[in-house]
Formats: C-alpha cells, structure tokens, sequence
C-alpha cells in the first residue's frame, strides 16, 4: 500500500442510554492491511448521517442486527479511490461506498458504485439522489399512493426525505403541508421548496394552525417523527388515509414511555372507524422493482429543477458526533453529511 497505511475511524465506545453523550464514541488510529486483489482503498470524502443510525447503536431488537460495542460507526459514503487492485475501479473514480465513520478503509471493489459528478454534486448520492430519496420516493408511491388533489401533509418536512416527499406529492398532483420546527424552516417550505402550507410544530397555537393548513383533512400523512406531532395528526385524518411509517424520530432517545393518559385506544378506534392504511417499511424492500424507476425520474427532477434539495455540511470527521446529536434533535437544516475529506470535484 502506497497511498495511506492507516485510518482514523470513529467507533461506538458504548451503548447510549437516551442522547448519544462524549462516552460513546470512540477515536481510535489503526493500520489498514494491504490491499488483496479485486480490493481497492478509499479516502472518505463525504459521510452520510441519517436517524436509522440511533437505533443501531442499542441492542434492542430491530430489522437490522445493533452495531457492536468497538466497532467502527457504520454509514454511507462518497469516497475517492486513492489505490486499486481490481479492474473494475481505477485510481480517481469516485464511488458510493459503505466505508463508515472514517477517513480511509479498504474495500471490494465490487461492493460500491460509480458517481459520475457531471450528472451531480457526488454529496447528492448521500441525499436527494441516495437513500433518504429513494426513501421518500417509494414510501410516498408505493404506500401512500397520492392522487391528483388529496391532501399530502409530512413531517420533518426540511429533511432530506420530508422535503422530497412534498415535492414529489405535488408532481402527482397533490396538496402539499409540511410540517417543521421553527419559522425559518416553514418559509423555505413555501419559499424554496414550493409547499402549499408549512406548519410550526413548535407554537404553541400548532394544532389549531395544523386545522388550518388542512381544511380538508389529511389524505395521507407521511410519518417521520411520531410523539405530539403524530398525535395532533391522527385528528386531522380523513377516512381511507395511508400512513407509511418511515420514522419515529421523537422516539429514538426516549427512556421510558409517555406520560400521561393510554391513548392507544382512543386511535385504534380512528383506524376502525376510518379505514386507515398504516404500514411501515424499509426503504431497502423497495430496492429491486422501483430502484431503476427512481434514478430515472429523480435525476431528471433535480436536474430540472422540480425537485430541489438542501445539505447540511459539517467539516471534519472529529466533529460527527456534534453533528449526529444536533440531526437528532432538528438542529440541522436539509441532509446532514460530514466532510471528512477534501472534495475532488470542487473548485
């Protein structure tokens, strides 16, 4: 190996208990073997940071087995291939890797795919062109299946699927409410990424405002969040709504339950007597039959301008951490990801 011989790299020192705190997570330097034929080595030029990565951070049971204890943070990334041993990558391309939370790794050069950066920005394979994208498009599609004037209402809705799911909602024809923390980000729904109505979840008045936004209820309501926002949500559905479940944000940090009065029952009644569709998923179930659909047709809104796209960039590995608490608890604005590494591509 010629290039780098060793990698920083974050690891998960210990399971959170609530927010992610300084104990856990680790940095560490490490020796990286030699490259094996059919390997290359990559240097981190962007890292993904998405909410999925809390719930793999604990040991309870979920639909993908929890990091271990020491192990390398995991995560999408952009990456520069700084050396090959395979025939399928040469020295400079650029690739849409699983490299994880640091600055070099060794890889299978089979395992990646190429980023052409005429086509986009290569931080748009971690976002609007990436998973979160994807996510928003076949939950939207497949589940929620919007019709041409419906009501489409998210939350989260300055994220980087909450704000393709408005905008996708109104390429099929649908009425668009989003709903975001604070004022800033309710206007850039409207302003910036062409919302019919944005919706502060953090005034006191939200749910009288949230009645106002959807004079005609909520024909499907894509969850990102869960807690308070789902629950004023649920009284503004209309009969035969579909709810797909992407996330639970609120949730991810909590220690025990809600305080306060079983409403469970209250809404199971809503289900019955509404004939609500509620269906979580996994963006990856989709992957097969709608992946191919999805590239053709995001790539061409983003470049067409009809779907556009907000990234929240943070430099510097040492400060992912930071970064990963303030995703969690809304600080950020757009698509979080994590400059590690000087951008080849840029001026």
């Amino acid at each position: 190996m010629t290039t780098s011989a060793t990698t920083t790299q974050i690891t998960l020192a210990a399971r959170p208990v609530g927010e992610p705190d300084d104990s856990t997570f680790g940095t560490v330097t490490t020796d990286l073997p030699e490259l094996a034929e059919g390997q290359v080595l990559l240097r981190t030029v962007y890292l993904s940071l998405d909410p999925y990565m809390r719930g793999r951070m604990s040991a309870a049971k979920s639909y993908a087995a929890p990091w271990e204890v020491g192990q390398v943070m995991q995560g999408a990334t952009v990456c520069e291939v700084v050396e090959s041993r395979s025939d399928r990558r040469k020295v400079g391309d650029l690739v849409l890797a699983y490299a994880g939370w640091q600055t070099y790794a060794v890889a299978d050069a089979r395992h990646m795919r190429s980023l052409d950066p005429a086509a986009a920005p290569v931080s748009t394979a971690l976002g609007v062109l990436g998973m979160p994208g994807f996510t928003a498009y076949a939950g939207l599609l497949q589940i929620g299946r919007p019709q041409p004037g419906e009501t489409v209402a998210v939350a989260a809705a300055t994220g980087p699927v909450g704000s393709a799911v408005g905008q996708i909602a109104k390429l099929k024809g649908a009425r668009a409410v989003g709903i975001a923390g604070g004022e800033e980000k309710c206007r850039a729904l409207i302003e910036e990424f062409g919302f019919d109505a944005a919706v502060d979840h953090r005034s006191p008045t939200f749910r009288e405002d949230l009645e106002a936004a959807t004079p005609d209820g909520i024909d499907v309501y894509f969850e990102n969040v869960g807690g308070p926002v789902f629950d004023a949500v649920s009284r503004r559905l209309n009969k035969f709504a579909r709810i797909p479940v992407c996330g639970l944000v609120a949730n991810y940090n909590a220690t025990s339950a809600p305080q306060g009065p079983d409403q469970l029952p209250g809404f199971m009644g809503r289900v019955l007597s509404l004939s609500l569709t509620i269906r979580g998923f996994i963006q990856d179930e989709f992957v097969a039959e709608h992946e191919a659909d999805f590239v053709r047709e995001m790539s061409a809104w983003v470049a067409d301008g009809s779907v556009r796209y907000r990234e929240h960039v943070v430099d510097g590995l040492d400060n992912a951490p930071e970064a990963f608490r303030g995703m969690l608890s809304g600080r950020n604005f757009g698509k979080t990801v994590v400059r590690v590494g000087a951008d080849p591509t840029s001026a």
